[in-house]
């Protein structure tokens, strides 16, 4: 898909890979659309690439729908949603303190998981009613998953369960929509340089960067927003789950 003079919105595009994200898409000559929760982080994007910031909780239904309304008013129709918006909650099934309670688990799902299913029918809608681009395509849609979906560690069931939702949805989405020109991909990002990596204590982060194998580092947003956009680009990409992970395993803890 060229994207050039195209609308697309990106959600958790106040920080990390989502800000990369809206930064890549927009030097492509897309009009860009910024989404998060924090009004502040989505509107220091949107001044950097010449776009539109709106607060959007992802896990609202209308706080959705109002945010592709302002897009579409602003760049007109979607063509390419992005669902980077994502929180990581780190607890035992049982800890010391007794079993996990159930509102994390559940937090964890409702803006990892539902929240990109949110904006993914949303999304889709407005794209499915489109006229059709060059090779019949009326758009794209990229979702955020994780390495941890496939080896997920010690405390990290609520994580695995909500990026391993994200990839597994990714299939039939496509091949319902493929009929009617709409893309459906997700990538699996391994360890990147986000806000929540750099809110760990050093050690942490060093073990991390430790158990990398080539690059021997941690991945940077930009490397997760160049593939982003190349899907975008790249119509036979579809239906699948990329890992961008360095050849990464994570180990059980």
């Amino acid at each position: 898909m060229d994207i050039r003079n195209l609308a697309a919105v990106v959600t958790g595009g106040g920080s990390g890979l989502g800000a990369a994200t809206a930064k890549a898409l927009a030097a492509a000559g897309a009009k860009v659309t910024v989404l998060d929760v924090n009004e502040a982080g989505a509107q220091a994007t949107a001044e950097a690439v010449g776009g539109l910031a709106v607060a959007c909780d992802v896990t609202d239904p209308a706080s959705v729908q109002a945010a592709l309304a302002r897009a579409r008013d602003a760049h007109g129709p979607v063509r390419v949603a992005v669902s980077c918006a994502g929180i990581v909650i780190g607890a035992r099934v049982v800890g010391k303190k007794g079993p996990m309670p159930l509102e994390t688990f559940s937090k964890v799902i409702s803006v990892n998981l539902i929240g990109t299913f949110n904006v993914m029918r949303l999304a889709a809608e407005e794209m499915l009613g489109l006229d059709p681009l060059d090779d019949n395509e009326r758009g794209v849609i990229v979702n955020t998953s994780s390495v941890a979906a496939f080896e997920g560690q010690i405390g990290q069931c609520a994580y695995s369960a909500s990026k391993g939702g994200v990839a597994a949805l990714t299939l039939p989405a496509a091949r319902e929509f493929a009929p009617r020109g709409v893309r459906v991909v997700a990538v699996a990002p391994g360890l990147f340089e986000t806000p929540m990596m750099a809110g760990m204590p050093p050690d942490v982060h060093e073990s991390l960067v430790a158990g990398t194998l080539h690059p021997h580092r941690l991945g940077r947003p930009e490397e997760f927003a160049a593939l982003a956009l190349h899907i975008v680009q790249n119509p036979m990409l579809n239906g699948t789950t990329v890992r961008l992970d360095g050849a990464v395993r994570l180990a059980p803890q």
